[in-house]
Parts: structure tokens; C-alpha cells; sequence
């Protein structure tokens, strides 16, 4: 199944999908360890920093290779992407979905640039993935007023044709300095106001009420990477600092097991909403 219809189809039954950044091999196994274990679909995710560090070919060789292992119904989505030169990369690679961010930019510019996306991934029957708003990347601001207005939200969706669009609604990448309180009243507007899929970025730190609730108002795909880092890394100088072996076997595995775990908890807020 496309991601397309997946989307149409969780919008039916009122659920979202779960998208993981992966980095190297062991978040990737992580990831799909708690996917496998749950039985639950997931969208792994490679942002522009992740393609640099692994490249696009052994990217998506790994996600391919890793969602039959682990027997997982899986996507691999290209996320955050300023290129269209990498997009079309990635789609030539066979990634499911890609994400064109132009969010800082003008609306028309956002537009316009977004509606070129859109048109070469008609070749592929991918999914596109778009962002009106401003949700706070690590380092910006998180005080800074740009929530998506509905009315622009619809304009834009029948201008561009994405398929699913990241709305900004409280959220912010990276970590929260105080518990986030995202807008569902907002959320509700502008899923009534679109026709396509509603996403979540910043999905790390938001609590799991509010993440419930907002499945509950349209959103249909959840985004969690800061969290896999942070747990991961954590792990790891944890073990490394307290041993002195150099097998990087038996190193990575604890760090593995939590990315595992902490997914799992994610995947769970979703099945339970």
C-alpha cells in the first residue's frame, strides 16, 4: 500500500503512523525491534544530514533490507528536504515520500516551490509532504508567532497538491524548556478547512494526552527524532564509560535496546488512542 492510502485509510478509522529518524544502523534496528514487537507500521525517516552521513543508496538499502527482516508494514520518507536535487535523489533511490520544507519562506515562494515537488513525484506515486507555519528548528526561537492559519492552509493545499501537510501548532523541534500545550482547537480548524494529511513535527516531549487528542483532530503522522538521539547517546557514553572493552558488538546493543523501548512507549500512545 502507498503511503497515500494509508493516509486515507487512517483517516477513516482515526489513527496516525508513528515517523522515526534513523541514523546509523542501530537506531534503525531499534526503531524496527519496536515496530516488529507492537505489529504496527512505522515511517522511518532520513533527514538531509542523515543522507550526507550514509548516502542516499545505503539509506534506503538499510530501511528496505531492515523493514523485511523485521517483517514491518514500512515507509521511508525523506524529511525536511531544502533540494530538489536531493529529493529527486532520493525518489530515483525508491524512498516512498519526501518532504520539501520552504516554510520560511513566503507563502508563494513556499507555493510555488512545493508545487514542483509535487509535480516530479507524480512520476514516482510518491507521497509529498509540505510545512506552512513556523515550527522552531534547534536553535530558533520558540516564542516566535507564525501558527498555520486554516484559511492559508486550504489555499495552499489546493494550490500545491501535497498529500500531507506539517502544521504548526505549538510544537517546536528539539527539547522543550516547559511542557508544550499544542492548540487542538487550532488543529481542528485546519483539519476541517484541508483535505489531506495533517503532521505533527516536534513530537519528542509532548505529552501523551495532548498527542492522543490531537489524533483524535486530524493528525495523522507523528514525527520523533530528538528523543532517539538523546536516549541513544545517552546510553552510549554511559557504557563507554564504564568499560573498557572495544567491541562495539556488545557497546551499541544497550544503547539499541532503549531506542527499542522508548518507540515502543510512542507506538503505544498511538494504539491507545
Amino acid at each position: 500500500m502507498i503511503l497515500q492510502e494509508k493516509f486515507r485509510q487512517l483517516e477513516l478509522e482515526g489513527s496516525a503512523l508513528l515517523a522515526t529518524n534513523f541514523y546509523n544502523y542501530e537506531t534503525l534496528l531499534g526503531v524496527l525491534k519496536a515496530a516488529s514487537a507492537m505489529d504496527m507500521p512505522i515511517i522511518l525517516q532520513t533527514s538531509p544530514g542523515t543522507i550526507h552521513y550514509l548516502g542516499v543508496e545505503m539509506a534506503a538499502a538499510m530501511a528496505r533490507a531492515g523493514l523485511k527482516a523485521h517483517g514491518v508494514e514500512g515507509w521511508l520518507h525523506l524529511d525536511h528536504a531544502e533540494s530538489y536535487d536531493m529529493i529527486k535523489e532520493c525518489l530515483d533511490a525508491g524512498y516512498d515520500s519526501v518532504m520539501i520544507d520552504a516554510s520560511e519562506k513566503s507563502f508563494e515562494e513556499n507555493v510555488d516551490i512545493t508545487s514542483a515537488v509535487t509535480e516530479l513525484a507524480k512520476e514516482y506515486n510518491a507521497n509529498v509532504e509540505a510545512e506552512l507555519g513556523y515550527v522552531a528548528k534547534l536553535g530558533q526561537s520558540h516564542q516566535k508567532e507564525g501558527f498555520t492559519k486554516p484559511g492559508e492552509a486550504s489555499e495552499f493545499v489546493k494550490k500545491t497538491g501535497v498529500d500531507a501537510l506539517a502544521v504548526a501548532i505549538g510544537s517546536a523541534h528539539g527539547f522543550y524548556k516547559k511542557e508544550p500545550k499544542l492548540d487542538l482547537e487550532l488543529l481542528k480548524t485546519i483539519d476541517d478547512a484541508v483535505d489531506c494529511a495533517l503532521v505533527l513535527h516536534g513530537g519528542s516531549g509532548i505529552p501523551a494526552d495532548q498527542l492522543q487528542e490531537g489524533i483524535r483532530r486530524g493528525i495523522r503522522k507523528i514525527n520523533v527524532a530528538t528523543e532517539i538521539k538523546d536516549i541513544f547517546m545517552a546510553t552510549l557514553k554511559n557504557e563507554i564509560s564504564s568499560t573498557d572493552n572495544i567491541d562495539l558488538r556488545q557497546v551499541f546493543p544497550p544503547a539499541t535496546e532503549q531506542v527499542n523501548r522508548l518507540v515502543q512507549k510512542k507506538l503505544a500512545i498511538i494504539k491507545q488512542a
